[in-house]
């Protein structure tokens, strides 16, 4: 019996603390009670108040209330004691117990449970549990260190948003941490809700369904990150899935962070949510590091804490390469973190320029390409070229690899052949790996690296990728006296702030008037005074990788990327042409985005990074036609496009082969087979099966062994200024 009553005041006290309209309810209830006592009381005074109340024109059931609010109530307003003495003391007895109940209700219980209904509004409000209907609004879900650069991007691309924060992290601690990331007139823009992603009862609270997007962003140290975001999003699709119909519209966006670089290249290559396509949500897969890597080597800046401080960054083939140009872009990656294989694999695809072709406008002389160079130095190297390797297979079948062991004496560079290929089959990528074994602060490594730094042919950049901030601080502060004195870039990882890089590369940094006046280097050559330039020590140092200024995403790449996926897709492929450009410029300009992302939205996911990875490169690409158009034997314009359309394949057979495609064994390659008649017919059909689900692609080969789809790849260069047009760089 005392487990039971026990029960019942737990079951009490759950209920008025979770409501506060329960709380009135109770009250409510017990005021009626007292009014029912009230009259009974009233009708055992022996007054004939009832007659009272007809002929005062009182309603009867008002006089009970009266006399829980007033004591005197009943003397002094209604009854006539000049008749009856001895019912007036009746009635006062009874108005006075009354009233103390009155007494209790009025003045006790309500004001305190309208001062517990103010407190727990607020208590509700500083821990995220009140509710507010939203629409249009931006939903995050999950909190980490990453998020107020997300909610700094938002308000860059739409100042006047509404941004809605779930998570289970106490919603004080967001609020006071949002306070110090987002500018002060953005901070009311915000709310904060208490939920868990993965729990679809939140869902209608935070009206999910009618956000303008989506980001899935969780807690990225979490060991099991991946997963549980994995989760959320099913769940979040199952939810839309079932609301569809009862809503104007959906999210245009989903957006889900990934923190292992396995989990989020899987599902760039595979097309795991197809409810995505069916609900016409565009899903993407974001990366941390990834994301850091396309600041540095695409957009070449970053945003501080604030939205309105912008800082820049250098481009890692300088001025752009040409066709004739002996420099080449060399990479060093101090350190195998995720960081540092994040940033290679993004420079392997984005990298491609017109020296390392083997195109050469007279036929009977091949020109010797000129390949992009990345490096890494690791005391592990050894173990880590394997792991690379077996990560990156498709790649190293085809392609050797360079190791070179500084740990020991009299070491030679050793050349690690192709998996599969051989011959005219293999080594015709334009992009090279090498992996030094040895300690960065070893004699041997800073010779090496030393050397790298004075050669006159290399447009060199280091990036210090270690885990641990202070290492790369020092030994960005300590590299060899060539890297400050020859202009080579240091790229420093940092955690959280960049302002002491910043700020001791501004000190270093000087402006052309001053240049003359504090760069020139004076030395003794031959017994006479030379005078050479050269920077102060830390004016090419960068900060890289801070978790606050971490997010970018691009909506003009992606809208390239549309326009890109357009052309392809209208094109005729039996007379190898895209439609034509008086024909695009009759098309209006809204009609023709909708079409081109209505067209996206149906794609295959590893298309959509296929064709982001293209747009990326065009920036590279401008810096590289200008080159060549200043160059003292320029191509003729007929040769400049052959040029680039060799460079975008060299690109496209590197991009398919680091995402999980593979070129084709001899009896699996199309351009294997011989004859005519049905059975060709078929072989062809079946391969196009492999291509599209078993990710054999043919077209991984040689620029010269491709068909007729090379004459596209050449008509396409002249689209690059009509894309441009309508997705302009200069407008990010």
């Amino acid at each position: 019996m005392e487990i039971n009553i026990h029960k019942r005041w737990l079951r009490f006290d759950r209920m008025l603390s979770t409501s506060i309209w329960k709380q009135f309810a109770w009250i409510s209830t017990i005021l009626i009670l007292l009014w029912g006592l009230s009259f009974v009381l009233l009708s055992c005074s022996g007054y004939p108040w009832y007659h009272f109340c007809k002929t005062h024109d009182v309603k009867p059931w008002l006089m009970p209330l009266y006399l829980l609010i007033d004591t005197n109530a009943l003397n002094n307003l209604y009854l006539d004691t000049s008749k009856d003495g001895a019912a007036h003391g009746w009635m006062l007895l009874v108005s006075s117990i009354t009233y103390l109940f009155g007494l209790l209700i009025f003045n006790g219980v309500i004001i305190s449970v309208l001062s517990n209904w103010i407190a727990l509004r607020k208590e509700n409000y500083n821990h995220g549990i009140s509710r507010y209907h939203n629409s249009g609004h931006y939903v995050i879900m999950g909190y980490d260190d990453m998020v107020p650069s997300v909610i700094a991007d938002i308000f860059r691309r739409n100042p006047k948003a509404q941004i809605l924060v779930l998570s289970a992290v106490s919603s004080v601690v967001i609020r006071e941490q949002l306070r110090k990331a987002v500018a002060r007139e953005h901070f009311d823009q915000i709310v904060v809700n208490y939920g868990h992603r993965t729990a679809r009862e939140y869902y209608p609270d935070i009206q999910l369904e009618l956000a303008k997007e989506i980001y899935v962003v969780g807690k990225r140290s979490l060991p099991n990150h991946d997963a549980v975001n994995v989760e959320c999003v099913e769940n979040i699709f199952t939810y839309l899935d079932k609301v569809a119909k009862t809503v104007p519209s959906l999210p245009q966006r989903i957006l889900c962070v990934f923190e292992d670089f396995d989990t989020y290249s899987a599902f760039k290559l595979a097309d795991i949510f197809e409810k995505a396509k069916q609900l016409h949500i565009d899903f993407v897969p974001y990366n941390y590091y990834v994301g850091w890597a396309k600041q540095v080597l695409v957009a070449r800046r970053y945003f501080s804490t604030y939205a309105d401080v912008r800082n820049e960054y250098p481009a890692v083939y300088r001025q752009g390469i040409g066709y004739d140009d002996p420099h080449y872009v060399h990479l060093v990656f101090v350190g195998t973190s995720t960081f540092a294989v994040a940033f290679a694999l993004e420079a392997a695809q984005l990298l491609h320029f017109p020296n390392g072709t083997d195109y050469s406008p007279n036929k009977r002389e091949r020109h010797k390409p000129v390949k992009t160079k990345i490096t890494f130095i690791d005391k592990n190297a050894e173990s880590e070229m394997l792991l690379f390797r077996t990560r990156n297979r498709h790649f190293f079948d085809i392609q050797s690899c360079y190791y070179r062991d500084l740990s020991k004496k009299d070491s030679q560079e050793e050349i690690i052949s192709p998996n599969l290929f051989e011959g005219d089959k293999a080594d015709f990528l334009d992009v090279d790996f090498e992996f030094v074994n040895g300690d960065v602060y070893s004699k041997e490594v800073q010779q090496l690296i030393s050397k790298w730094a004075t050669d006159e042919n290399q447009y060199m950049s280091i990036f210090l990728a270690h885990s641990n901030q202070r290492d790369n601080f020092c030994l960005g502060m300590n590299m060899p006296d060539t890297v400050y004195d020859n202009n080579v870039n240091v790229f420093i990882r940092q955690d959280n702030a960049d302002t002491f890089v910043t700020e001791l590369r501004n000190a270093h940094t000087v402006s052309d008037e001053e240049q003359a006046k504090k760069e020139d280097f004076y030395s003794i050559k031959n017994g006479s005074v030379v005078k050479t330039n050269r920077p102060q020590r830390y004016a090419h140092i960068y900060p890289f990788g801070m978790t606050n200024t971490a997010f970018y995403y691009n909506d003009m790449d992606t809208t390239r990327a549309q326009l890109y996926n357009y052309l392809y897709q209208t094109a005729d492929y039996s007379t190898s042409h895209f439609i034509d450009k008086l024909v695009l410029a009759s098309i209006p300009v809204e009609h023709l985005l909708l079409d081109a992302q209505q067209r996206w939205q149906n794609l295959k996911v590893a298309l959509k990074w296929s064709n982001l990875y293209a747009v990326e490169t065009f920036p590279c690409k401008q810096a590289s036609l200008e080159v060549m158009r200043g160059e003292k034997k320029p191509l003729t314009e007929q040769q400049q496009t052959e040029c680039l359309a060799r460079v975008e394949h060299d690109r496209w057979n590197v991009e398919k082969l680091l995402m999980g495609y593979r070129k084709p064994l001899e009896n699996e390659d199309k351009y294997s087979l011989r004859g005519d008649g049905e059975e060709f017919k078929e072989n062809r059909k079946n391969l196009e099966n492999n291509k599209k689900h078993h990710f054999v692609h043919p077209d991984i080969c040689p620029f010269d062994k491709l068909d007729n789809v090379r004459i596209l790849d050449e008509r396409f260069v002249e689209y690059i200024p009509w894309i441009l047009s309508l997705a302009p760089i200069s407008a990010e």
